[in-house]
């Protein structure tokens, strides 16, 4: 089995290799910032904070009672300290305590990313459920395309804020999530009267990186550059701040989300992938599993 660098596996029979040779990852990017992968998900994963974490040697184990993979998945980035079935049966163990199914991100594309542990996971029966990317870009070139006059930035998330995004009945844990990182700002672009907000968006600014997420745009107000406005007007706050580079998360099959990040100089640096561990049977368990 072969993985390629967008994380698919691909049998080839043995008969018909003559050499092979594991291919190295791809270089930094040379034009804008520059970055690992390792570098880039931990300042991801500063972004978005778990309610609870473990180390498992060099492995994060995170979770946040199943509000967003993100939040309820391993970061493996380096060691775990047991060989790699064990450290496997280690988190099954550990979410099946928190009545949460195992997932492990893994990364593809780039430098420092982890086909050859995609290829094992898959060999072991853990199954693909969800791939995005994250793109990089320049912060300042952001904060000169709008005005973002009609921007209202706070430090928490109020009613409004909430009312737009996207995800219903947020909780306690959905907002402890939501409002941890290490400088986290909020940005509205008010509605008409006694309506949710035109757009919202969220940044969270970390030494040099300023991480962008939940950007929604009413969808009768759309193409009127809001999602812009909004962007603008976190990125001058994050230069503020000292920050010089951005990141961010965007779904394979988004279109408008990739078309608008291309239009402000993101490109993709990698592709993530949660991987699910196989189900368990009752005789595997003892007894019929409970709550996935």
């Amino acid at each position: 089995m072969i993985t390629r660098r967008n994380g698919e596996s691909v049998r080839i029979p043995e008969t018909v290799v003559v050499a092979g040779k594991v291919v190295p990852a791809a270089p930094a990017r040379r034009r804008g910032p520059a970055a690992s992968y390792p570098e880039l998900a931990r300042a991801a994963s500063r972004g978005w904070r778990p309610v609870e974490s473990e180390r498992l040697g060099q492995w994060e184990l995170r979770a946040a009672s199943g509000f967003t993979r993100r939040a309820n998945s391993v970061l493996p980035l380096g060691d775990p300290g047991l060989p790699l079935d064990a450290a496997l049966d280690a988190v099954r163990r550990w979410y099946g305590e928190r009545g949460l199914p195992a997932y492990v991100q893994t990364a593809t594309g780039a430098e420092g990313t982890q086909e050859l542990l995609c290829a094992e996971l898959e060999r072991r029966g853990w199954v693909r459920e969800v791939s995005a990317e994250v793109w990089i870009g320049a912060l300042a070139p952001v904060a000169d395309r709008a005005e973002g006059t009609g921007v209202v930035l706070a430090r928490e998330a109020d009613e409004a804020w909430l009312a737009r995004y996207q995800r219903k009945g947020v909780s306690e844990v959905a907002l402890r999530v939501l409002g941890a990182g290490p400088s986290v700002w909020f940005a509205t672009v008010p509605g008409a009267a006694g309506k949710a907000p035109a757009a919202i968006g969220r940044c969270v600014v970390d030494g040099r990186w300023a991480g962008f997420a939940a950007v929604e745009v009413d969808p009768g107000r759309r193409r009127q550059g809001l999602a812009t406005e909004v962007m603008a007007a976190l990125a001058r706050r994050a230069l503020d701040e000292g920050a010089s580079a951005a990141w961010l998360q965007v779904e394979t099959d988004n279109e408008d989300a990739r078309a608008l990040y291309t239009a402000l100089g993101f490109t993709p640096h990698h592709a993530y992938h949660h991987y699910r561990a196989p189900r368990e049977t009752p005789d595997e368990q003892g007894e019929p599993r409970g709550r996935a």
